[in-house]
């Protein structure tokens, strides 16, 4: 007999089982169609992302052109361009900023990163710099400052054993800083030390391992391969050596020509000093200027003011090479790079750190009397010992002509994030980029009041 009511329940039970196939097959989709919305929505970031470090990218190149027309239009006769002429942060290239890392010519410790160019003749050179004031550096080792002469030497004796490393040193001049790093005894802690990223400030992301508190750079910070001073005029036109006068009158027409005052007798003396004998001294007895500092102090010893001086400076030379190499500008030199110059050449740290100190003082206190080199024979006295070694040699200038333009750029809203390096040269008249690095790998490194700034900026 047929059961009515089982037939009743088996079709519910049948709905029932649909109805939750249904509900499933509704999750899936359902599932299924989240899913690829939250996938475009990655692959829409993803391609902002994209959008803005093409910005980044091309933010970079603008911001290199523009350093380019700084440097053409500021930096003429070796000056450094100064921060009022030019915009060193937050520039704005279409959707995208860039900034210019540079570093605190003051030397202050700060937790966030100072923006500029940098000065490669604040630097010392790896290719002219000896033992002795290479190794005055700080956190430097007398040993690795003799492994970097062995990798320059040209005499073919090499005193290390590189086959250990599977190559041998250069026994050539170095061609980039980031050479060093085949350099026997290096490690990327040694070159760069506490700061990773390169940016001249201690990030809350780097370890103060020795906990004093401040930055301690390693010796990428303190060294370049790229200082070449033009020994002419930025038009071609020849400089006058004073160590081929060889009478009163050329002294005396280079004097009233530049506006020296009371240039008779200022030729006179300098006259004097170069022929202690007058027109009849033996060539052999004829003294000849060790530097242009020498001649400087000199000339100041000579009854000239330093703003006379200051009118003769950039026409004035002491050789006939066409280019210098390895001079330290003094005008934006650290305190590190000073005392390692000065201790260098006198091997007394006392000295040469109370020396240091008073440049520094100076700089500080006059910044306007800062144009020719004879400043330091104000700021330390013509008895100095530090002075006194610095005029036997050619070591120091006031002028530059290779300049760090360290970028670093975000495109819109913050993203993309990019830096780029930048060597540029100005030495031949026209600005020329000598070296290019990629940095970006080196994180974050305009600090985090940028940062926040950006964010800020985005979600108003």
């Amino acid at each position: 007999m047929f059961d009515v009511g089982c037939f009743r329940r088996s079709r519910r039970s049948e709905k029932g089982s649909v109805l939750i196939i249904v509900l499933w097959v509704c999750i899936g989709l359902v599932s299924i169609a989240l899913y690829f919305a939250n996938s475009m929505t990655y692959e829409l970031r993803a391609a902002d992302n994209r959008v803005s470090g093409i910005a980044a990218d091309q933010a970079i190149e603008g911001a290199a052109r523009y350093v380019g027309y700084v440097l053409q239009n500021f930096a003429t006769n070796g000056a450094m361009p100064d921060l009022t002429q030019y915009t060193a942060a937050g520039l704005a290239i279409g959707d995208a900023h860039v900034w210019l890392i540079g570093r605190d010519p003051t030397g202050e410790n700060s937790s966030e990163p100072y923006f500029s160019l940098i000065d490669e003749a604040s630097k010392l050179n790896l290719n002219t710099a000896n033992t002795n004031t290479l190794s005055y550096l700080p956190n430097m080792t007398y040993d690795f400052a003799q492994a970097i002469l062995d990798w320059r030497g040209t005499n073919g004796q090499v005193s290390l054993d590189y086959t250990s490393l599977g190559y041998l040193p250069k026994n050539a001049p170095f061609e980039t800083v980031d050479e060093l790093r085949l350099v026997y005894g290096a490690d990327v802690g040694f070159l760069a030390g506490e700061d990773v990223n390169r940016n001249g400030v201690l990030d809350a992301s780097e370890k103060d391992l020795n906990a004093n508190g401040e930055l301690d750079p390693g010796l990428l910070g303190y060294v370049t391969v790229y200082t070449r001073e033009p020994n002419f005029h930025s038009d071609g036109g020849s400089l006058t050596n004073v160590n081929t006068i060889r009478n009163q009158t050329g002294f005396l027409t280079l004097f009233q020509n530049d506006g020296v005052s009371s240039p008779s007798s200022r030729a006179e003396a300098i006259f004097l000093y170069t022929h202690p004998r007058g027109n009849t001294t033996p060539q052999n007895q004829v003294r000849t200027f060790t530097s242009i500092l020498d001649f400087a102090v000199r000339c100041r010893s000579a009854g000239m003011s330093a703003d006379d001086y200051a009118k003769i400076s950039a026409d004035v030379t002491i050789s006939t090479n066409s280019y210098f190499r390895g001079r330290v500008n003094i005008n934006t030199a650290s305190g590190d790079v000073l005392t390692a110059l000065f201790e260098g050449l006198t091997n007394d740290e006392q000295t040469s750190i109370a020396a240091t100190q008073s440049l520094l003082n100076y700089r500080e206190q006059n910044p306007n009397n800062l144009g020719s080199i004879v400043w330091i024979y104000d700021a330390l006295g013509n008895n100095n010992a530090v002075l006194t070694a610095l005029r036997r040699g050619d070591y120091i200038t006031t002028r530059s002509f290779q300049f760090t333009a360290d970028i670093a750029a975000v495109g819109a809203y913050g993203r993309g994030y990019r830096r780029v390096k930048f060597i540029f040269d100005i030495s031949d008249g026209t600005p020329k980029i000598l070296y290019r690095q990629d940095l970006s790998r080196l994180g974050w490194a305009i600090g985090e009041k940028a940062r926040q700034t950006l964010v800020a900026n985005n979600t108003q």
